[in-house]
């Protein structure tokens, strides 16, 4: 049976008026049915409203239900009482005619109060949904930028405990205030039997709500800096799991354990101030209610000792008091939950406002049948706003279409930051970037970076088999296009013999792979896609001169009718170029081939002597990687360099 191949671009010109077409595949999960209000100036639960109004029907339901169920359980108390007087003391109503009308009203509020909290269960996590696939979405139009200074434990901790915190409180607040206005009924009720003691059963309630405006305004600080705490244990622990095999190659487990115990130390503090506010503030608020039930007791007393009140009566005022009971136990709890769930929001809101600093347009264009003209023009960029030196200054490259340019400079000439710029990644201070005569900052980002492949020099891998991390950016590939890939990558023969083939699930980032396995993986996923514009960041460095010479000739075909930027070290890769482009502070100072540069650049001969340095360095610590290898002509490294130097001296 004949290997599948993977054809190389094509060279005829394409045809015109072809519309872009996104080759990723569609979100299939559902859209949140609403989003944060925008309006900073709103206090959090306002600008959270939305979320909540769009699951107003199934939770306004389950708040009715679990309001008449209350309501029902109020009439007991009542019933109580007529069978007291009625039945017990005056034998003018049978007693079972309260027992079964007590029974029904049970049955009936149990039913009700069944389907509410099903109701608010399911609202809860559908508002858990949305928030997650609200700050989610957020975070993947974020820029670069946002990423470079932003801990991806803080976004975890923000992504999961506080989005949790704010779901809680807006739903189950809810709840509790509807809980807590039985309150009123219950009052109502008592005002009917005697309206004097009903005053002094409720004479407590205003120093309930003293209390508990106290411990709200003492909780909020404590709460904000237990969520941030929270966060920064996220943080280590989330480095500790990606850089365990740093960890451990430099055996500091203790030194780790000793900053989360730092970390975890500072948490313990916040969750023990948090207890001790709550220990001087929940008891007043939980028994203070208590204090009306003595007043009931002492006054409706002496008005039962004295003829002015029924024995019913004073037993359905103390029913009623009993039934506030729970409320008022939950508002401590209610006071707790609106601090935590403050602080929570401020945080998320802290994400969910800042805007990207790339975005597409108004008027941005799909780049449709796209040539590969590239042109970098008088372009400056540096990373940081505030800093003084450029990364790039003046910066000037053109590559025609087809073409093939290796970039060669020292480590932290600029190199990478070039491929960066060019798929925007991030946007240039000054200049502009052309892709076929079209500013990258008019196109949209979707279509740009998909007519742009990216091999990175160290490459990221999902865990999932290597057919899917293959197929990643083509999820609709055939089996036969992804070994295709993988051949042309030098991938197919290692991926054949692994545990379960093409099937194999990698590890975590793909550390179950050699380096070199995991750039050839890199490389295929690019492959796969048939950019009209691909980027090679160095993507060769960690594979074996053997695997890298039939890789070579594999991208040599490849290469064909494809424009190609190769960031590059090694004498191997740079012969895959045309012609080579030698950055030094932070512009181009030489652009020529090969044999060229060797002959009139000094500087050319340094870099490749510094960076066969560096990669025989590597070899040391097992890398397969060689860089002495001969070059065209058959002359090696040292010959070559001895040949610039003379053509220096001349």
């Amino acid at each position: 049976m004949k290997a599948p191949t993977l054809r190389p671009r094509r060279t005829e010109p394409p045809e015109q008026g072809t519309e872009f077409v996104p080759i990723a595949e569609e979100a299939r999960n559902e859209a949140p049915r609403a989003t944060i209000d925008p309006d900073r100036s709103l206090r959090w639960l306002r600008r959270a409203l939305p979320v909540m109004k769009a699951h107003k029907g199934i939770f306004i339901t389950s708040l009715t239900l679990s309001f008449i169920g209350l309501v029902l359980q109020v009439q007991i108390p009542n019933l109580l009482q007529q069978a007291i007087g009625n039945s017990i003391t005056h034998h003018t109503v049978p007693l079972s005619h309260y027992v079964w009308w007590i029974v029904g009203l049970g049955l009936v509020g149990a039913v009700m109060g069944y389907i509410a909290r099903l109701l608010l269960f399911e609202t809860a996590y559908d508002i858990e949904y949305d928030l997650r696939n609200i700050i989610y979405e957020h975070l993947t139009r974020m820029s670069f930028s946002f990423y470079d200074r932003v801990q991806s434990g803080q976004l975890i901790s923000r992504a999961n405990s506080d989005i949790r915190s704010v779901q809680m409180y807006m739903t189950f607040a809810p709840l509790i205030m509807v809980q807590c206005s039985i309150a009123v009924v219950a009052f109502i009720f008592m005002l009917t039997i005697n309206v004097p003691l009903a005053f002094i059963a409720m004479a407590t309630t205003p120093f309930v709500y003293i209390t508990g405006v106290r411990m709200r305004r003492s909780m909020f600080p404590v709460s904000w800096i237990i969520q941030a705490r929270l966060a920064e244990v996220a943080t280590i622990v989330d480095e500790n799991v990606n850089g365990v095999r740093v960890v451990k190659s430099f055996a500091a487990e203790q030194q780790q354990l000793r900053a989360l115990s730092g970390a975890a130390d500072k948490v313990q503090w916040g969750y023990i101030k948090d207890a001790d506010l709550r220990a001087r503030f929940t008891p007043l608020v939980q028994n203070l209610p208590q204090l009306g039930l003595v007043l009931v007791l002492l006054f409706g007393g002496y008005m039962v000792i004295h003829g002015q009140l029924g024995i019913g009566a004073i037993l359905a005022f103390n029913a009623y008091l009993l039934m506030l009971q729970a409320p008022f136990m939950m508002l401590g709890m209610l006071i707790m939950m609106g601090q935590r769930a403050a602080a929570s929001a401020e945080r998320i809101y802290d994400i969910i406002d800042e805007e990207p600093t790339v975005t597409d347009k108004p008027d941005a264009v799909d780049l449709t049948d796209c040539k590969g003209d590239v042109r970098f023009s008088h372009v400056d960029f540096v990373y940081d706003s505030e800093a003084e030196r450029l990364v790039l200054a003046d910066f000037d490259l053109h590559i025609d279409p087809g073409e093939t340019v290796a970039l060669v400079g020292r480590t932290g000439a600029g190199k990478s930051t070039v491929a960066r710029l060019l798929n925007r990644f991030y946007d240039v201070r000054h200049g502009s970037i052309q892709i076929d005569g079209h500013d990258v900052r008019d196109l949209t980002l979707s279509s740009l970076r998909a007519n742009i492949g990216v091999v990175l020099d160290e490459p990221f891998l999902f865990s999932v088999s290597v057919r899917d991390n293959i197929a990643y950016g083509k999820p609709s590939a055939t089996f036969d296009e992804v070994e295709a890939a993988a051949r042309a990558a030098g991938a197919h023969e290692f991926i054949t013999h692994l545990e379960n083939g093409y099937d194999t699930v990698v590890g975590e980032r793909g550390y179950t792979l050699s380096g070199g396995q995991r750039q050839r993986i890199a490389i295929a996923r690019t492959l796969l896609v048939n950019p009209p514009i691909m980027v090679l960041d160095d993507a060769t460095s960690a594979i074996d001169v053997q695997v890298e010479q039939m890789i070579h000739a594999s991208l040599r075909v490849q290469m064909l009718g494809r424009t190609t930027l190769i960031i590059a070290h090694r004498l191997s890769t740079i012969a895959l170029a045309d012609r080579v482009v030698l950055l030094d502070q932070q512009k181009v100072v030489a652009d020529g081939t090969h044999a060229e540069l060797l002959e009139s650049t000094p500087l050319y001969a340094e870099v490749l002597a510094q960076a066969a340095e560096f990669e025989r360095d590597a070899d040391l610590e097992g890398s397969d990687a060689d860089v002495v290898g001969p070059d065209e002509d058959g002359r090696g490294l040292a010959d070559l360099l001895e040949s610039a130097r003379g053509g220096a001296h001349r």
